[in-house]
């Protein structure tokens, strides 16, 4: 039996900066000094999440319409060009530093592919940036859907031809990966806690790990 394991791509696999990279773009014109960047910062990924809940649209207009609203809530004047700075920048991320080495591992053992709340355009330079190859990459682009909608991964099995029970999901996202595969009947569950956040029994079982250097000798590589 085929055995694949998917990926969660930004904040799993690659270092996703939107946060000091979204500073970096502002700055460039604006006085930043009396900011709360971290209330900033927490506006900003709420206003994301927010946005992947609504009709489907390309994931650069998730992000040029999720900073505009919290420049605005924070008294911030909006320009197009800023959210064109911030999705130029997302193809320059690259991965943390053991996820080259752990991908490689497990490519002896399992299929590996991605799953990603992104646009085929965006994540290919990411994905190079890694170096290693993946047998799929899925996007939200592919399914017109984002996570944590279920359509996004029941796009994912269907593309692969495999059933839940033949994936191991692993993800940084609480509320994009773990709460909505619980019930998919996955075969296993990893959530990489890079951020030391609390997790919850209600939405067990789940094997937990700080970063990707652990995960090929969790899963018998």
């Amino acid at each position: 039996m085929r055995e694949i394991v998917t990926f969660d791509a930004y904040a799993t696999l690659i270092n996703f900066q939107l946060g000091p990279t979204t500073l970096e773009v502002l700055a460039d014109r604006l006085d930043l000094d009396g900011l709360d960047v971290d209330e900033f910062l927490d506006d900003f990924r709420v206003m994301r999440f927010q946005a992947v809940l609504e009709e489907y649209r390309g994931y650069d207009e998730v992000l040029h319409s999720s900073l505009e609203k919290a420049m605005r809530l924070h008294g911030l004047p909006y320009r197009t060009s800023d959210g064109d700075a911030l999705v130029a920048a997302v193809p320059t991320f690259g991965p943390f530093p053991e996820v080259p080495d752990a991908l490689r591992a497990l490519k002896s053992r399992y299929e590996i592919a991605i799953i990603s709340n992104t646009d085929d355009d965006l994540i290919k330079q990411n994905v190079a940036n890694i170096g290693v190859e993946f047998d799929y990459v899925i996007t939200a682009q592919q399914a017109k859907a984002y996570k944590p909608d279920r359509q996004t991964f029941l796009h994912a099995y269907e593309t692969m031809g495999v059933e839940p029970a033949q994936v191991i999901h692993v993800a940084q996202g609480w509320e994009y990966d773990l709460i909505p595969t619980r019930d998919l009947g996955l075969r296993r569950r990893v959530w990489i806690n890079r951020y030391g956040r609390r997790g919850s029994s209600d939405y067990q079982p789940y094997d937990e790990l700080p970063n990707l250097s652990g995960l090929p000798a969790l899963l018998g590589c």
